[in-house]
């Protein structure tokens, strides 16, 4: 068995249509041949040189790896780790042999068949080695570094988190240098700091400690504040408005959630409520885990009332704001600001190859 990696695309576009067929696609788009009867690399080289005439050789190369593992090196029973545009990673078993449909649409040409065994993963349930492996920046490739498959199998038995199970080395072939995970020059740093953002975050502001985090963002943000007593707090935890002592508007109503889960729905409509009973306008809503369908169904009825921010929303917030945050919580949470070059766009975006 194996474990693989599949992106849905290079912004995530495809996923809604990996999670609702129950498959995993290769995302090339325009490559409308069918591969099945492929007996060989070089044939497949030659192959995307017709159909992707800009193609470099170098970028030939690539694809033809991860084409040739999708098509040939994948089989069922194997697993598959696809990350999601939410910052989560859903969890799958290849169901399916390689299939070819005419009908597509572009570029749903290729599929195989999956079922999800867990949607949503936080990305904070992995070991952060886990996460570095599952950091290449390539559409398809196996992962193997740090024995990944083997701990992600057990954390099925640990309801998705972390089961302990220390690595071991796993020999690389040279034939998978191409398509493996272990070719750094292909890891998405960005992802990859991120996620050590989030998993030192939540060390530090787990339970009650979230609130303190939340209240500290929107001070920086020129919001007064008023925080409630722990375990009193009546639906609310923190109420906040700018203006002069804070009786400017909008007037918000806050309610934190550390939970590692997506929320329900009935927490929302508690703050609705609550927004009602304090006289605030607006509410905002923040979760570390996400928030379950019945919430986001919810959001267009209450887009002028609630906001709501996940893991994703409330980092994005912590770093735009950094440099106005308290020194003291700036020192428990130590960033230093880097820069480095961006990767090129390799691949001809009117065709929608990776």
């Amino acid at each position: 068995m194996a474990l693989w990696l599949c992106r849905t695309g290079r912004h995530g576009e495809h996923e809604a249509k990996f999670l609702d067929d129950d498959r995993i696609y290769l995302t090339w788009g325009g490559l409308d041949r069918d591969l099945s009867n492929i007996t060989d690399m070089k044939a497949l080289y030659n192959l995307l040189g017709e159909v992707y005439p800009k193609f470099t050789h170098a970028h030939r190369v690539q694809n033809s790896g991860q084409i040739w593992s999708f098509v040939r090196r994948m089989a069922p029973g194997d697993w598959v780790a696809v990350p999601s545009k939410r910052k989560t990673i859903h969890i799958g078993e290849i169901t399916g042999a390689y299939s070819f449909t005419t009908a597509g649409p572009n570029p749903y040409y290729h599929y195989r068949d999956v079922k999800w065994l867990q949607r949503d993963i936080p990305r904070t349930n992995f070991d952060q080695d886990i996460l570095n492996s599952l950091g290449a920046c390539t559409t398809v490739c196996q992962v193997k570094r740090n024995d990944s498959e083997a701990r992600i199998r057990a954390m099925q038995g640990n309801n998705w988190k972390s089961a302990g199970v220390k690595p071991k080395a796993i020999a690389v072939d040279e034939e998978d240098e191409t398509t493996d995970e272990t070719a750094t020059a292909n890891l998405d740093l960005e992802q990859i700091g991120r996620d050590q953002i989030a998993r030192l975050i939540y060390s530090k502001y787990a339970s009650h400690g979230m609130e303190d985090l939340v209240e500290a963002i929107l001070i920086a943000q020129g919001f007064t504040t008023h925080h409630s007593e722990k375990g009193s707090d009546g639906g609310v935890d923190i109420l906040a408005a700018p203006g002069t002592l804070g009786f400017g508007q909008p007037r918000i109503c806050v309610q934190v959630k550390s939970q590692d889960t997506p929320l329900e729905r009935a927490v929302l409509d508690q703050l609705v409520g609550t927004m009602q009973n304090v006289g605030a306008e607006q509410g905002l809503l923040v979760c570390w885990g996400g928030f379950k369908p019945t919430v986001k169904r919810e959001l267009p009825r209450q887009f002028f009332k609630v906001r709501l921010w996940d893991q994703n929303d409330l980092i994005d917030e912590f770093l735009a704001n950094y440099d106005k945050l308290d020194e003291d919580l700036r020192a428990e949470l130590p960033l230093k600001r880097i820069w480095t070059v961006a990767e090129a766009e390799e691949a001809d975006a009117e065709t929608g190859a990776d």
